[in-house]
């Protein structure tokens, strides 16, 4: 099956509390959706030769998701605390290359 990944931005309107990742890590385990995730912590940004673009400060985590497409990855965000206390979550395909 097809993976995707949420990418949560640290942009939230209020902090999501930890009941409400709780539930949502539950109900993608049921669905047999959760492949993995974490928080994203400080780091770095390289590029050899050159001065690399500033660091993305805006991504805060990520999960790993499998669903049968695009539109089936959008709809696992329903729930997702990040979205749901109004924050940004993209959904991206993680291609087989």
């Amino acid at each position: 099956m097809p993976e995707f990944i949420l990418l949560m931005h640290d942009d939230t309107l209020r902090d999501p509390d930890a009941a409400l990742w709780d539930t949502y890590f539950a109900a993608l385990h049921a669905q047999g959706a959760f492949a993995g995730g974490s928080s994203i912590g400080s780091g770095v940004a390289l590029r050899q030769g050159a001065t690399a673009a500033p660091l993305t400060t805006q991504l805060a985590g990520f999960i790993r998701v499998r669903a049968a497409d695009l539109m089936a990855a959008q709809a696992l965000v329903a729930g997702n605390p990040v979205y749901e206390c109004g924050g940004t979550v993209e959904v991206r395909d993680l291609p087989l290359d």
